[in-house]
């Protein structure tokens, strides 16, 4: 057999260091090693949180910055990113890798534009309904764009990148993948009601603010059902616990939940962001949802809510009218009709892609050939 034939295809893979964008790379990364090929992750400083101690790939610091205001911001940010387009240009050089793809945010941009000036092909994937300020830059030079959603502005809308597009999905991870097709927890009148909170990489201020409230606002018969599984941020944390104590209400509060899935697959409703990972998650295993978008400029988070909305999966309450009057009213109504919310799982459930990370290796594997 030719050397040709038994060289292991070579991929480095570049993600923003929070997981919107690292737990798609990370997923990616564990398809390809199961198919025999060479990975090597680059992200931030603040990737290194999520890399986990029996990783069987290689993961590289890359300097990066995100644009800040002001001359002195501006200088400071082109200064990283032009010290993280030396180090990225070093590690296509010693890695030698047959394609280089990036998910976006500001630390994917040096590894990927290095490999387009040294003429190694590039992917670039969007994990969201609107092409992030990173990818925007790099997508004119990219040999193929992998979407996560069939409309995805600023890709599908644009003629010159909509011919070299592909539909692949989110790569969702293999623990959150293992959990797709698990049925919807008894849910009876008189059953206990396991709710699940996160709010995503920018906070969760706003759940400790307003669901404990919401909560203390239903009828006592329904508070005492409930079992809260919640992800507050440290400040946070021991307030919410005594809010919770103080009105009864059994709640199990951390600041990171290393087992998401299990608590996926557990609860009856999920409360939260709609960043792309988390639709993706919530949906693969196919739970109803109450999205709470968080407010960008470009929108990115209402239109993933409302990909999972309009399927009738879940539900949308914008930030400025997520009270608590509010939530408490649609909580009651939800939890006093238990057969809306089985139907909102299997619509959750019908939007899911758990073979993501399958056929965006395909065109991996298939681009660096």
């Amino acid at each position: 057999m030719s050397e040709k034939n038994t060289k292991k295809t070579r991929i480095i893979l570049a993600a923003g260091g929070t997981g919107g964008h690292l737990f798609p790379a990370l997923a990616l990364a564990d398809e390809l090693i199961n198919r025999g090929c060479d990975v090597l992750v680059a992200t931030d400083d603040r990737g290194a949180r999520f890399q986990q101690d029996n990783v069987s790939f290689p993961v590289k610091q890359i300097a990066s910055a995100t644009l800040q205001p002001g001359i002195t911001g501006k200088f400071k940010t082109f200064m990283n990113l032009g010290f993280g387009l030396v180090q990225s240009m070093k590690m296509i050089f010693s890695f030698k890798p047959d394609v280089v793809i990036g998910f976006g945010g500001y630390p994917a941009f040096p590894p990927v534009y290095a490999a387009q000036v040294m003429g190694v092909k590039t992917i670039i994937h969007e994990s969201n309904a609107v092409l992030g300020k990173a990818n925007k830059m790099l997508a004119r030079l990219a040999a193929q764009i992998a979407i996560s959603l069939p409309v995805t502005k600023g890709v599908t809308d644009t003629d010159k990148l909509k011919d070299k597009t592909v539909v692949t999905g989110n790569p969702i991870r293999p623990e959150i993948a293992a959990k797709t097709g698990a049925p919807y927890p008894k849910l009876t009148e008189n059953s206990e009601i396991r709710i699940f909170v996160m709010g995503g990489s920018q906070g969760a201020s706003i759940f400790s603010d307003i669901l404990p409230a919401a909560i203390a606002l239903l009828p006592e018969q329904m508070k005492q059902r409930l079992h809260i599984v919640q992800q507050c941020r440290n400040e946070d944390l021991e307030r919410t616990k005594q809010t919770y104590k103080d009105i009864k209400v059994t709640a199990d509060l951390e600041s990171f939940f290393n087992d998401a899935a299990e608590q996926l697959e557990k609860c009856h409703l999920f409360i939260g962001r709609s960043g792309a990972s988390t639709v993706s998650d919530v949906a693969a295993i196919g739970r109803p949802a109450i999205f709470v978008p968080l407010r960008h400029a470009d929108n990115q988070q209402q239109i993933n809510a409302d990909v999972v909305a309009d399927a009738g999966g879940g539900w949308v309450m914008a930030q400025q009218g997520f009270t608590a009057e509010s939530l408490s009213a649609r909580l009651e109504g939800m939890f006093a009709l238990p057969a809306g919310l089985v139907q909102a799982a299997a619509k959750s459930a019908a939007v899911g892609k758990s073979d993501a990370a399958i056929r965006l290796a395909d065109l991996v594997i298939k681009t660096g050939h």
